[in-house]
């Protein structure tokens, strides 16, 4: 974190001219006239000893680097910015959670998810900042457009593999003609290890058996941990599928 001294220690809020603070501007003008630094100064509410609560949002935004880039931060993260306690991290945690979670419904819109890229790119919303290895089916209809996401586990950060019958348990449910296998690498490494390759070994025998097709099992990762720079793996395209 940078150091506290290197931004500036005047009251900003104290300083700005009568209407022109967030809340009156809020009220006045609505929130889309608000900065992403005001808005995260409505949230926070107040600052601290020495540090008003526009400088105090600022900061954050500083060293969060954007909206987006809070989003993947943890609660020690929160924490650890002078003038943000316990309650406030949870606040902040809470509100990031709430905007990942419109971000995904919106997403869930019936899409074609026919490609390993596509996928990544739809998935994104929910991995972000994930220390959990968790495992999904999508569900497909005949044109490959989503029926149903669904969270078949939830593990540590080293393991969360599925059962092939908890996976095809769900497509049946669904009355899915094909399905996409995804789960997620928190190391950020989307290389598959041995049991993502026998789990997807498995997943292929059982498709066979119960008729339903599976498509693709994408592993994924962070552009930035991937040596290939895709920060994706898709077994269909690699020819394992």
């Amino acid at each position: 974190m940078a150091d506290p001294a290197e931004y500036p220690v005047p009251n900003r809020l104290r300083e700005m001219a009568a209407g022109e603070r967030p809340q009156e501007r809020l009220e006045r003008l609505g929130a889309g006239a608000l900065s992403d630094t005001e808005l995260l100064a409505m949230l926070l509410r107040s600052g601290t000893r020495g540090q008003d609560v526009m400088t105090l949002a600022t900061r954050l935004l500083a060293e969060g680097g954007s909206l987006a880039g809070l989003m993947a931060w943890r609660a020690p993260q929160f924490r650890a910015l002078r003038g943000i306690g316990h309650v406030k991290a949870l606040q902040l945690l809470t509100t990031m959670e709430i905007a990942r979670r419109v971000i995904g419904q919106q997403a869930a819109d019936a899409p074609v998810l026919n490609r390993a890229d596509v996928v990544a790119a739809y998935f994104q919303p929910f991995t972000l900042g994930l220390e959990v290895e968790k495992f999904w089916v999508l569900c497909l209809n005949r044109k490959n457009r989503l029926l149903k996401r669904v969270e078949v586990t939830s593990g540590t950060a080293t393991a969360a593999l599925a059962h092939p019958r908890e996976v095809f348990r769900e497509a049946i449910r669904e009355a899915a003609t094909a399905v996409v296998c995804v789960h997620n690498h928190p190391s950020g490494d989307p290389a598959p290890s041995a049991a993502d390759l026998q789990i997807t070994r498995q997943l292929r025998e059982a498709a066979k058996a119960v008729d339903i097709d599976l498509l693709d099992h994408v592993i994924l990762g962070r552009t930035a941990a991937d040596p290939t720079g895709r920060g994706f793996y898709s077994f269909r395209e690699a020819g394992l599928i």
